[in-house]
């Protein structure tokens, strides 16, 4: 499988250097830099690569999350205003840019976003409601009145092909472009294991009964927070009950048609798959070298 979009993070996180408050300070005082953002859009140098400035250029009152080290150098990002929970497809600009940063870029940006956003929507503890504030580099925020200590968040979501008689079963929301389809998926509820969110989706959303579910691949989706599990199972049956509050539409797709859709893309006479940057499209070209 090819890698994965937002995965393989290049950074040494130094964990140790989040709970010293010194040497984070000494850092901020070094060759230390900041990544350029707008808000939490993508800000791209000449070499259309993500941009940096010196960390001093960050305001006074603003609350720096330590990304890691590069080669040793420190790589910081300022807490925006607001955060912003909507799905990548929303902004241009973020589309833009995941579709010409490189895997190591793609990486640092996607684990900025996702922690600033944290940030930037959890100024209140949820215990007491007072302000909470930054710390261990960011990586954790703190009540200075209840000591409530609240940690970034990660949402696992289950997205899974089903196959049947050697079709794939792919579904699409109405907010999709049109002919485009890609796997199902929803999010992990309290109380189960990845394998029954599986079947429970599938059945909520198709109708169908899924066995025997096998892990596939996982991958960080920074809008907001997803950690996305990459599955496929098993159905008895190709009769579909689609519930159209949850999907507007789902289909049984052959390797042909799904070969044609990789090959092809937009231009494809069938189905349009899921762009490159998203783990769907790989679990399609995995289950055509599965299928070969």
């Amino acid at each position: 499988m090819n890698p994965i979009a937002f995965a393989g993070q290049p950074l040494d996180r130094a964990d140790h250097l989040r709970t010293d408050p010194e040497k984070l300070a000494a850092l901020l005082k070094g060759d230390a830099l900041l990544l350029k953002l707008e808000g939490l859009l993508p800000e791209l140098a000449e070499d259309g690569g993500l941009a940096w400035v010196p960390v001093a250029e960050a305001p006074e009152d603003a609350e720096l999350v330590f990304l890691g080290l590069r080669e040793g150098q420190a790589l910081f990002a300022a807490v925006p205003t607001e955060g912003d929970p909507d799905p990548a497809y929303a902004h241009r600009k973020t589309r833009g840019a995941i579709a010409q940063l490189s895997a190591d870029d793609l990486a640092i940006f996607g684990t900025a976003r996702s922690v600033l956003d944290w940030h930037a929507r959890h100024r209140f503890c949820a215990r007491c409601g007072q302000p909470t504030h930054l710390a261990k580099g960011g990586w954790q925020r703190d009540c200075g009145s209840c000591s409530a200590q609240h940690f970034p968040r990660v949402d696992p979501v289950a997205i899974m092909l089903v196959e049947c008689e050697g079709k794939l079963l792919l579904g699409r929301q109405s907010r999709f472009p049109p002919r485009s389809y890609s796997a199902l998926a929803g999010f992990v509820e309290p109380g189960e294991t990845i394998e029954e969110a599986v079947a429970r989706e599938v059945f909520e959303e198709a109708g169908v009964r899924v066995r025997d579910v096998r892990y596939i691949a996982s991958q960080p989706w920074p809008f907001p927070s997803q950690l996305m599990i990459g599955c496929i199972g098993e159905a008895d049956s190709l009769e579909l009950a689609i519930d159209k509050t949850e999907i507007e539409d789902a289909n049984w797709f052959t390797r042909s048609d799904v070969a044609e859709a990789i090959a092809k893309g937009p231009e494809s006479q069938g189905f349009i798959p899921p762009p490159r940057q998203a783990i769907a499209h790989h679990m399609l070209q995995w289950w055509l070298e599965q299928t070969a």
